[in-house]
């Protein structure tokens, strides 16, 4: 018996080692060349935003009125009180974000679109995302609602965030006033997400699936402190082009 073990013990030794001269025998695969630069647009981390100011001025508009009407629906749909209270702090955050956006719009004599033009194929089909949740939340009531709506500031968070540091990359020639209002968005918005993260946490508590943690999710947000202007969530924009 012993000498059986010894013999399969040798075989796994010899063919592993085998496995590893071939491995390291084998030629190295060629690097994979990064994709063209879309004119325009800078990344952070795969997200992507526009660095034209006005472009930019006018998907944050589009982001702020589509979460007000989102809360707003909220206050409403929900039975929840956690979530109610998220809602009326996103009321209140993004009203006076949208504000903020419209009076430097102004400042600039820039007329911001209430719909942004897509750049590309991919913001084409994350606008239509956004309005296709707008439509099944407005069939959903009580929990389904509340996880529904929960479940999507999660991730819009993710992806507002990306997008705001992918401008902050992007913009290095903006006017002082977009370098701080950037600044805020990039404070705040990590604290909405984690807002937005420990709420969905509860309601998953609740139904008795589990719950989230107080710090949620895979995305490094950086060394970014807490700031004090109400932030925006929304879709993701599109671009290929990398700003170092």
């Amino acid at each position: 018996m012993k000498r059986t073990l010894h013999g399969v013990t040798l075989a796994a030794v010899l063919f592993t080692g085998g496995v590893s001269l071939a491995q390291s025998a084998a030629p190295a695969t060629p690097a994979t060349k990064a994709a063209p630069a879309a004119k325009g647009m800078a990344e952070f981390k795969g997200f992507m935003a526009p660095t034209d100011p006005k472009a930019f001025l006018e998907r944050l508009h589009h982001i702020n009125q589509s979460e007000i009407k989102q809360a707003e629906l909220a206050q409403k749909s929900s039975e929840n009180p956690d979530v109610k209270s998220y809602a009326k702090m996103m009321i209140d955050s993004h009203t006076a974000a949208d504000k903020q956006v419209m009076d430097f719009a102004k400042t600039q004599n820039l007329k911001l679109a209430e719909m942004p033009k897509p750049a590309n194929d991919m913001e084409k089909k994350g606008m239509a995302a956004d309005k296709a949740l707008m439509e099944k939340l407005q069939t959903l009531k009580g929990m389904p609602f509340d996880s529904c709506y929960m479940a999507n500031q999660v991730g819009a968070h993710d992806e507002a965030i990306g997008m705001v540091m992918a401008a902050k990359q992007g913009m290095t020639s903006a006017p002082a006033e977009m370098t701080t209002m950037l600044t805020q968005l990039s404070q705040e918005l990590p604290k909405h997400r984690d807002m937005a993260y420990q709420a969905l946490g509860k309601l998953d508590d609740a139904m008795g699936v589990g719950g989230a943690g107080m710090q949620g999710g895979s995305m490094d947000h950086g060394s970014m402190d807490h700031g004090t202007m109400g932030g925006s969530t929304g879709g993701t924009t599109g671009g290929t082009t990398k700003t170092k």
